[in-house]
């Protein structure tokens, strides 16, 4: 079976480390070196996703999402505050 998308020879540590969970390192393997629509697809995908969470669990489903991503936030904005 032929791929979609070629990979460079090499990759890095994190990139192979990423790329070996089963399910969201195929997806980000899709996005990274796939069609330029794949990114789109994925974030569909993820509203998606927190839409069910939502649905199933109800209010926590809305805010624990976002409360799980402040840290990635702080980080965000600790590398933009440093140029």
């Amino acid at each position: 079976m032929a791929l979609a998308y070629t990979l460079p020879d090499r990759l890095p540590l994190w990139q192979r480390l990423l790329f070996a969970i089963p399910l969201i390192g195929r997806i980000s393997k899709e996005v990274a070196y796939g069609e330029t629509e794949n990114f789109v697809y994925a974030l569909i995908t993820l509203v998606c996703l927190w839409g069910c969470s939502i649905v199933l669990f109800g209010i926590p489903g809305l805010y624990l999402p976002a409360v799980a991503l402040v840290p990635v936030m702080f980080i965000l904005l600790i590398a933009i505050s440093r140029g």
